[in-house]
């Protein structure tokens, strides 16, 4: 495997995994990121999870192709079922390319494992409020955030540590605590798209459905003030 198939988005999430940390990569399809991770020397130790038998049995074929059998376990799993709490070590989780509402359910069916799990690294493609709410109901603290546009489509990567925060406001659960804050370039490309889209939404909505209307209406001028747009 050549180090030019692993996507900016995935290189994006590799960057959050702590120095030597376990890894398990939830769906971990062609197993790219535990294999640049290793190479890179920012790892030793991996589980590639994937549910799916054909990214399975590519992900088995590229760990064997670079020669990481040893270092790389590559496990047909569902979700966190693909590591043992007491036997795996596993501090890092990442969960990359799924909806934040699946990659919530993951983490919730899998919550007992994650006592000794200190970093979640979670990158949603959609339902980024959920899982912001889920990590928040369940004593996980958002501690960075990254917003990357890539091949015309926008991603959050969300990571999670153990701990109490303040609860988030419905602003911070919405559009990211970190992300709010810098309010990058890539974060007003993706707020002025979906202002667009809910406002050609809400102009065909028939004036008899005031109940949509008003959601809409409240959708939009949420944006509208994170934007700063007055009309």
């Amino acid at each position: 495997m050549k180090n030019e198939k692993l996507s900016n988005r995935l290189t994006q999430v590799g960057a959050f995994v702590p120095q030597d940390a376990v890894l398990l990569d939830v769906g971990s399809d062609h197993a790219y990121l535990p294999i640049h991770l290793i190479k890179s020397g920012r790892i030793s130790q991996a589980i590639a999870g994937e549910v799916v038998k054909g990214p399975y049995e590519s992900a088995v074929a590229n760990v064997q192709a670079a020669g990481l059998q040893n270092q790389i376990t590559v496990r047909l799993a569902n979700g966190l079922a693909a590591f043992d709490s007491a036997v795996d070590g596993v501090t890092t989780v990442t969960i990359a390319g799924m909806g934040g509402h699946l990659i919530a359910e993951i983490l919730e069916d899998g919550r007992d494992k994650l006592d000794h799990v200190s970093t979640l690294i979670l990158q949603p493609n959609n339902g980024e409020r959920h899982l912001r709410q889920w990590l928040q109901a369940h004593d996980f603290m958002i501690s960075d955030e990254k917003i990357l546009a890539e091949n015309d489509k926008i991603y959050e990567i969300i990571v999670a540590r153990h701990g109490k925060q303040a609860n988030l406001t419905e602003a911070e659960l919405c559009f990211g605590p970190y992300l709010l804050q810098e309010k990058s370039a890539v974060f007003l490309d993706k707020w002025q798209a979906e202002l667009a889209v809910n406002q050609a939404i809400l102009a065909n909505i028939p004036a008899s459905a005031q109940q949509k209307q008003a959601e809409f209406s409240a959708k939009i001028a949420k944006i509208k003030e994170i934007l700063n747009v007055s009309q």
